[in-house]
């Protein structure tokens, strides 16, 4: 990144999913507007969090706002996990592997990713070129004392990560790999763009407001010495009867990352968290607010505090028409 005068400091954006036109009308109010056809500010850039497609109706307008943010020197981004599953459902898989595609196209796989190829149904060569520089984005960035990933910070995998890769980005061999469970290339594929997750007990789901079922939950990593399935749950939805004051087990505990508070600060996105936007460490911030299930499109405003303040964060309402049903017939995690 080229050094410029006054420079202020980031505008982070959390999962777009496809609402093009917030997006648009989101760096507006940060201050950004177009100049030769990319969203520029005389004093600072943006970075995305990932996951640009799949869901709204506008995804073709997301990715090209952000693509040419990103190219232009205007913004970073890195990969979220839906970015990265059109990369494995797209590219075929190598000979030997006992499957046709890297990602199942399965009904389920299918219809995660059906919006975005209906839109860019009649823009194949668009869609190519999008596919191509999702294998630019990095898996995770640190800049000026702040750090970025979709889902999860977790230092020891991020050194694997840069040891084989120093620019964080994927070639076609870690894309091969990171499909085979059991891989160095998927432990860290998995937990940077997905985070972790925790099955529930056989036999017992979630039947979440926003239309989906569940039979695992979603965890964050900034607790202390956790104790019980509450101390770790991140998701908008309760666990069913008493399982918050499940133990967790030593395997459990073993398997979760852990962000300390002495570590600098650290933006998200991934969890589709709902309500008034709200820091939950004091050096963590979350920004996926869930745009086309909940309705907001959320940034924050970062100027170089260490601890950061939830007065920075900055957002807008989707409108209904850039929101989707959501459809009940899913089981997801993506």
């Amino acid at each position: 990144m080229s050094t410029r005068a006054r420079f202020e400091g980031f505008d982070l954006i959390g999962d777009v999913h496809g609402c093009g036109a917030t997006l648009a009308a989101l760096l507006e109010k940060l201050g950004y507007h177009q100049r030769g056809g990319v969203y520029r500010h005389p004093r600072r850039r943006v970075i995305f969090l990932g996951d640009l497609i799949d869901r709204g109706p506008r995804i073709r307008l997301a990715v090209q706002i952000a693509r040419r943010m990103v190219e232009e020197g205007e913004a970073f981004i890195v990969m979220g996990n839906h970015e990265y599953n059109a990369l494995a459902y797209c590219q075929r898989a190598p000979k030997g592997l006992g499957r046709e595609w890297l990602r199942e196209h399965s009904p389920r796989n299918n219809r995660i990713i059906n919006e975005t190829l209906e839109q860019y149904r009649d823009h194949s060569q668009e869609w190519d070129e999008a596919l191509a520089w999702f294998m630019e984005i990095p898996l995770c960035l640190e800049e000026r004392g702040l750090r970025v990933v979709h889902a999860c910070w977790d230092q020891p995998l991020i050194n694997d990560l840069l040891r084989r890769h120093p620019d964080a980005c994927m070639d076609e061999a870690f894309l091969i790999e990171s499909t085979a469970p059991g891989t160095g290339a998927f432990r860290i594929l998995d937990r940077l763009t997905r985070g972790t997750q925790m099955p529930l007990p056989l036999g017992i789901e979630i039947h979440s407001g926003d239309g989906f079922t569940r039979r695992s939950f979603r965890t964050h990593f900034w607790a202390q010495s956790p104790k019980t399935w509450g101390d770790v749950v991140f998701q908008p939805d309760n666990l069913p009867d008493d399982l918050e004051l499940r133990p967790l087990s030593q395997e459990e505990r073993a398997r979760l990352a852990h962000y300390g508070p002495d570590e600098p600060p650290l933006f998200i996105g991934h969890y589709w968290c709902e309500g008034i936007p709200a820091l939950p460490a004091p050096n963590v911030a979350c920004l996926d607010y869930s745009a086309v299930k909940f309705g907001r499109l959320v940034a924050y405003r970062w100027s170089g505090e260490r601890q950061l303040d939830a007065d920075h964060f900055v957002w807008l309402r989707v409108p209904r028409e850039e929101q989707v049903r959501p459809r009940p017939w899913e089981i997801s995690f993506e």
